[in-house]
């Protein structure tokens, strides 16, 4: 019951920051939102001796959204270099005191770019000419996805995807999850949007289905190197936020840049 008001409550405040809130609002809740995500990720990690150099890497990981938000995309190559510089910097500083200071700043960056980085996309996308469309479509196939893997799994679920990483994943979870997908940005696009390629579209979510669950591997990984079950417990029944966002931390990125560069094709 604590997962469905939780994902409830997620729904309902998404929506309102979608169609209710303004740009400025939605920028801050996503870089809040990627500051507390980075968060339990570079607590999942450290060694004892490097915790006191979390709350620094927090600062190098919401540069990129801040990017995002001020300035957009132009910036926001420059702000993950300047994050990287700094970074080496910070590991030049305190090499002395680090176990491993190539272990140090690889970890660090990974987290900056994997969560500060690809988060980004989310304030890029709402940026976009029907910017908020594109996000509800994204919305649409996380959802429909991460329902589609579910039900399929706990009926025809036999054999397991990966079980080194995830043993809850099966083969067929993922290819209804994809289906799923598929289907649940289709019927969105199709409603949302006048003229629209729904071949296209179709293909497209079949991508970011499929993508949606590299990152749910890719976040799988991670907590299976640091032996941790979840991410952090900020939300009952769903573990961290991290957990809740590991797909569209690959998705974001993947559909701004379909976007970016293929608009033309989604027109009839």
């Amino acid at each position: 019951m604590g997962r469905i008001v939780t994902g409830l409550i997620l729904g309902i405040g998404w929506l309102l920051l979608l169609f209710a809130g303004t740009y400025p609002l939605f920028c801050l809740v996503i870089t809040l939102g990627g500051g507390v995500a980075l968060h339990e990720f570079l607590r999942m990690g450290p060694q004892a001796n490097e915790q006191k150099y979390i709350i620094p890497a927090l600062i190098l990981g919401i540069l990129p959204l801040a990017a995002a938000s001020l300035l957009g995309s132009t910036a926001i190559n420059s702000s993950l270099f300047l994050a990287f510089f700094i970074l080496v910097i910070i590991t030049l500083w305190a090499y002395s005191s680090l176990d491993n200071g190539l272990l140090f700043i690889a970890r660090v960056w990974f987290g900056v770019f994997y969560v500060g980085f690809c988060s980004a996309h989310i304030i890029l996308l709402r940026s976009l000419p029907q910017g908020i469309y594109w996000l509800l479509v994204l919305t649409a196939v996380t959802v429909f996805s991460d329902t589609g893997a579910y039900y399929v799994g706990r009926a025809f679920g036999n054999t397991k995807l990966y079980p080194a990483l995830s043993p809850g994943k099966t083969r067929a979870g993922a290819v209804g999850g994809i289906i799923g997908g598929m289907l649940g940005g289709l019927v969105v696009a199709a409603i949302l949007f006048d003229g629209i390629n729904l071949v296209m579209v179709a293909l497209v979510s079949l991508i970011l289905s499929a993508v949606g669950i590299i990152g749910d591997l890719t976040e799988s990984l991670i907590k299976r190197v640091s032996g941790v079950k979840d991410s952090g417990h900020i939300l009952p029944g769903h573990g961290g936020l991290l957990d809740r966002c590991d797909s569209l931390l690959l998705t974001a990125p993947v559909l701004y840049y379909i976007l970016f560069w293929g608009q033309a094709l989604f027109l009839q």
